[in-house]
């Protein structure tokens, strides 16, 4: 599917268009942004620099200069884009995740629908700097990410033919993570879902560097330059998830206990501390879809004492969504104590709910009130009659308490709701 249709048109009106929060960032405004080719005099201590335009040796074009000796030097004028790794100890794990993942990506057949919805890497190499060698990967360029095209919109809302476009791409990349690759993303965010563009989006943003340089200042020493957004793109083909610096296997034996995935997107086995599988992937795509669909988090964790997430604020939110967590559920957790008490018959504070989970034993006692219960119902705004209770099935086959009840994938691709919306 393509979006090209009135849905894509009318998200790229001329009354969407994008702002840059660059200009606010601490980086300049602590001090003023100087161009090449100022109107204004400036200040001494910010000279801008300039590229010399004329007086510019000119080689032969038959007598070949450093990188085109190289024996893979390419001709072609193909854009890439280049992802440099910084020096620390956590790069050089996201690092080998990442390299691990692409190359387990690789070796699965091109004819599975997932290996065009995931980035993929074109080549690697090492650069060094003044402070160590940096590994940088070699990728297709791609344009907008969901976050940025979704607030695009006023509504801060995707309508529905674009969110099921968003849903299959998602879909097809984790089926090809999950049953080939055996691996789980652990990261899934709209900043790691990106659009790709028609060509012609990156030979303009070339052109216009060429035409009028970017903005630049110097820092102690070292040249700042302002960044550049992509120009609009009208047609786009392609979704993929991206960013494998988080993911994991999951067939290796072991006993998967880490602290994963966006704090409001964080599955309830990894804040109870359950060996967590690939399912939390799901649950994360479900809190997504609530995102780009209804323009607000589904959970926020965030709790008024602190105004920060916490956990138990976390859990007390799905808990009032969902209803208390299955005894079963809770008899795995190690964190279970931290949560729950392990006194009395059921928990009293939650059979108000009135909701078919009402066999925990133990209170929640996590020294926070429980959330008033609302179900998806109430909270789903935007949809109506069939529409809506089709939307909410698709919701409830991803937010289940058990991971092994989570619909797979591969299962969610073929969900009544996004096949009806992507005709």
């Amino acid at each position: 599917m393509s979006l090209c249709s009135r849905s894509w048109k009318k998200l790229c009106s001329p009354g969407f268009q994008p702002t840059s929060a660059f200009q606010r960032s601490p980086a300049f405004q602590r001090s003023p942004i100087l161009k090449p080719n100022p109107v204004s005099k400036p200040s001494p201590a910010w000279k801008p620099l300039d590229f010399p335009r004329k007086g510019i040796a000119i080689v032969s074009a038959d007598e070949k200069i450093e990188e085109e000796n190289l024996p893979d030097y390419a001709t072609a004028g193909q854009h890439v884009a280049l992802k440099l790794y910084v020096e620390s100890d956590f790069s050089e794990s996201s690092l080998d995740n990442e390299l691990k993942a692409y190359e387990r990506i690789q070796n699965t057949s091109n004819k599975h629908p997932g290996r065009y919805a995931v980035r993929s890497l074109l080549d690697s190499f090492c650069i060094d700097g003044p402070n160590g060698r940096h590994q940088c990967l070699v990728h297709p360029p791609l344009w907008d990410n969901v976050y940025g095209l979704r607030h695009r919109n006023p509504a801060r809302r995707f309508p529905e033919p674009v969110m099921a476009f968003v849903l299959e791409r998602l879909f097809q990349a984790l089926d090809l993570l999950h049953q080939e690759c055996h691996i789980a993303h652990t990261d899934i965010q709209e900043g790691n879902l990106l659009f790709n563009a028609e060509k012609s989006v990156f030979s303009d943003f070339e052109q216009e560097e060429l035409d009028n340089p970017s903005p630049r200042k110097e820092l102690d020493g070292k040249i700042v330059y302002q960044s550049r957004e992509l120009g609009q793109a009208y047609k786009v083909s392609r979704l993929v998830l991206s960013d494998f610096g988080s993911s994991m296997r999951v067939d290796d034996g072991i006993e998967h206990l880490e602290d994963i995935q966006p704090d409001v997107y964080r599955a309830p086995e990894v804040i109870l501390q359950i060996p967590w599988t690939s399912s939390v992937d799901i649950w994360n795509a479900g809190c997504l879809i609530w995102d780009c669909f209804q323009g607000e988090h589904l959970f926020t964790g965030r709790e008024p004492e602190f105004e920060t997430y916490r956990s138990r604020a976390h859990l007390a939110e799905i808990i009032a969504l969902l209803g208390p967590p299955p005894p079963g559920l809770l008899a795995r957790a190690n964190l279970r104590s931290k949560f729950f008490s392990d006194t009395g018959k059921s928990c009293t504070a939650l059979d108000s709910f009135a909701l078919s989970n009402t066999g925990l034993i133990g209170n929640f006692r996590a020294g926070i009130s429980l959330p008033e219960p609302r179900t998806l119902e109430q909270r789903e705004k935007f949809l109506k009659g069939e529409d809506k209770e089709c939307f909410l099935r698709l919701m409830r086959k991803m937010l289940q308490w058990e991971p092994e009840k989570r619909s797979s994938a591969k299962e969610l691709l073929k969900d009544e709701w996004i096949l009806k919306h992507l005709e």
